[in-house]
């Protein structure tokens, strides 16, 4: 198995099919109100650029290139408090990351919520990532993906919708056309996972459900109290010195997990901070390599076995 995975990894490193963007909503977007698009593109060094004020979602795709059989995919939520989104680090460098170990990977340029283009803006970013796991399944076959192996992964505020599409998706916010919005897996790194008082990013949970949420919709978003049973396995990276996002987001979640009898796995760092993306500065490990023997070992050799052939 072991061997199979390296040969995957050479086969893959240097052939990945440029990226393609597409359109999340071929029709009228839900919950949408017509208001001009002013989104904006902010150009940083060091891989930091961000996107600001997003109303039109889309995907960007990046296939794995020779590919023989269905390989499995991942949604990739980039970070950003709600606020804006970091679509180089925590979205394309990670997305080219998944596909040098031949997995396909879209990263979704989900709806920043916002009372000026929605009329719920707590369930726009989560419609989009139930709409981009229904596109995918649906165009399973076309893009040559497996529709039984593909996940979601976010990074800090992405974590926190990543997580959300893994624990409401009993009750999908938009038409999925019959086709299930689960994901099989999820990839959570640094996350907000809840938006209890104490365990809370205030910026994140603001953004999405205001100052003035009530108590009702402070628990709903609050991931580690919606695990169930059926609740997808997670793999989970966070740094204990984080100052941003407490540990105890990534560490709650695992323990709800865990007591649902859902194995997953958490890698902790003793230093990091918050929002190192692929590489943590303060060590030569690469969390990414332990995520990708995890999901060969635990997930993908379940569904997609045939990728290793």
């Amino acid at each position: 198995m072991k061997c199979h995975f390296i040969c995957l990894f050479l086969l893959f490193s240097a052939n990945a099919f440029a990226q393609k963007e597409i359109s999340l909503y071929q029709e009228q977007i839900p919950n949408s109100i017509p208001a001009d698009n002013i989104e904006k593109y902010v150009k940083r060094d060091h891989g930091a650029d961000w996107i600001n004020d997003v109303s039109i979602p889309t995907l960007t795709f990046y296939p794995v290139n020779n590919a023989v059989s269905p390989v499995p995919a991942v949604v990739i939520c980039p970070g950003g408090g709600y606020g804006g989104l970091s679509i180089i680090k925590e979205g394309s460098d990670i997305a080219r990351e998944f596909n040098r170990y031949g997995i396909a990977a879209f990263v979704l340029k989900y709806r920043l919520p916002s009372d000026r283009i929605m009329n719920d803006k707590s369930t726009g970013p989560l419609q989009d990532a139930q709409q981009a796991l229904m596109l995918i399944r649906k165009n399973a076959e076309i893009w040559k993906i497996n529709p039984k192996a593909v996940g979601v992964a976010g990074f800090s505020a992405g974590g926190h919708l990543a997580s959300t599409a893994g624990t409401h998706f009993h009750k999908p916010v938009i038409d999925t056309k019959g086709i299930n919005v689960r994901p099989d897996f999820m990839v959570l790194a640094y996350p907000v996972i809840s938006f209890m008082d104490s365990l809370t990013h205030w910026g994140s949970r603001e953004n999405l459900i205001g100052k003035n949420a009530s108590r009702e919709q402070v628990a709903l978003y609050s991931n580690e109290l919606q695990v169930a049973k059926d609740t997808p396995p997670a793999f989970l990276v966070h740094a204990g010195d984080d100052k941003v996002v407490k540990v105890e987001n990534a560490t709650s979640f695992y323990l709800a997990l865990n007591a649902k009898g859902i194995f997953s796995n958490m890698l902790l760092y003793p230093r990091g901070g918050h929002g190192f993306g692929l590489n943590n500065g303060t060590t030569s490990d690469k969390w990414m390599k332990h995520c990708i023997l995890w999901l060969t070992e635990n997930i993908f050799e379940k569904d997609s076995s045939d990728i290793r052939k």
